[in-house]
């Protein structure tokens, strides 16, 4: 049935729980995931092309997320008063489904409204901030709040609990590095409640109930700029998570706003190097909107004819050569390389590159990088 004009589809219960057995498969991440909706039609299909692909690729048994498994996680979601929503439904955020690999689905508790705002502005910076870094925070999350911006962060101590704090009548959400049930740090957890009571919202694309680790918090900071138009960081240390979330920002295209410092001071560093690299100054909050102005479209509307994403040319189940996958192997290395530019190097069709490098990801194998580029683990 085709959706009305305007109104996005949803899924419906039996490709819920295959996209989340999917998502939840070993070596299945957004983008493979993508890739094997692509390849096969449908999560259903993927799930049944799984062992097969993967015994192609080298690894003769692959652990696939199980019905009762992922009922369970969606049963946890239901105790918790919290959801998933899926790429291409009404509620997942604008801008996030743009990036490079978009989490397929995401665990939401609060507001699906909140979410879906397309002027999201992300506002980051040092755990251990200054007094005066934590009041300038307030103020910009305050005035932009005002404005009409909702504010995201990480919900860490710091610069992002100050601009979660002063943003919460205007609406803020709060992105997890692990299941949207387990609060890092547990001290927020006062801020975290009154966040979802004022109408904002908490998302994560990790499983429900699960600890974060520290590889888990650059992938919470990917997501954090995917859902804003522009990543504003106060205080910053050289080597601080703020910083990858500046870098994630830059691979998608986001403007980089950057609070200056006094040199003297450790935690300035980071944000004084941003504005060297061409980061945009900024001092107040009337310096965000100048920034900002006209780079907004305030209708943003998702793809309506979802209902999974991506329409391919049809499931391809031709197997590849050997000898098309040893000319792959070959071309293959340690060193990231574009996709496209793969295709190109080994003249094989592009869909039997994408299978060939599909088996060898579910193998454990490969490694996806931005920019649609992938290397080989060895």
């Amino acid at each position: 049935m085709t959706p009305e004009p305007g109104r996005a589809r949803h899924l419906s219960d039996i490709q819920r729980l295959a996209w989340l057995r999917l998502i939840r498969s070993e070596n299945v991440g957004p983008a493979t995931f993508r890739s094997l909706i692509n390849h096969f039609g449908s999560a259903e299909k993927a799930l049944e092309g799984l062992p097969d692909l993967s015994r192609r690729g080298g690894k003769a048994a692959i652990r696939i997320c199980s019905r009762e498994e992922a009922e369970a996680e969606l049963e946890a979601h239901a105790r918790a008063g919290a959801r998933l929503v899926a790429l291409g439904e009404a509620d997942y955020p604008p801008h996030l489904r743009h990036i490079d690999g978009p989490p397929p689905l995401l665990s939401l508790r609060g507001s699906g409204a909140t979410l879906a705002q397309p002027k999201a502005l992300a506002i980051v910076g040092a755990r251990n901030a200054s007094l005066a870094g934590r009041k300038f925070a307030a103020q910009l999350a305050r005035e932009l709040s005002n404005e009409g911006y909702v504010i995201v962060s990480g919900l860490a101590r710091g610069i992002d609990a100050a601009a979660h704090e002063a943003s919460l009548q205007g609406g803020t959400v709060a992105v997890f590095a692990g299941g949207v049930n387990v609060l890092y740090p547990p001290e927020n957890a006062d801020l975290l409640q009154r966040l979802l009571a004022a109408g904002g919202a908490a998302i994560s694309e990790m499983p429900f109930g699960w600890s974060p680790r520290g590889r888990d918090f650059p992938r919470r900071n990917r997501v954090i700029s995917g859902l804003s138009i522009a990543v504003i960081v106060v205080e910053a240390a050289k080597s601080s998570g703020s910083l990858h979330t500046a870098r994630f920002a830059l691979e998608q295209n986001r403007d980089i706003l950057a609070v200056p410092g006094s040199p003297l001071d450790p935690r300035c560093e980071g944000c004084n190097h941003l504005i060297r690299q061409g980061a945009t100054l900024i001092t107040s909050t009337a310096d965000v909107l100048e920034s900002l102005s006209g780079r907004i479209a305030p209708d943003f509307v998702p793809d309506l004819d979802l209902d999974e994403p991506g329409h391919g040319d049809g499931p391809f189940t031709e197997s590849a050569r050997p000898t098309d996958r040893a000319r792959l192997l070959e071309a293959l290395g340690p060193t990231p390389v574009a996709i496209d530019e793969l295709i190109r190097d080994t003249g094989l069709p592009a869909r039997v590159v994408t299978v060939l490098l599909l088996e060898l990801e579910l193998a454990g194998r490969l490694e996806r990088s931005p920019g649609q580029r992938v290397s080989l683990l060895v």
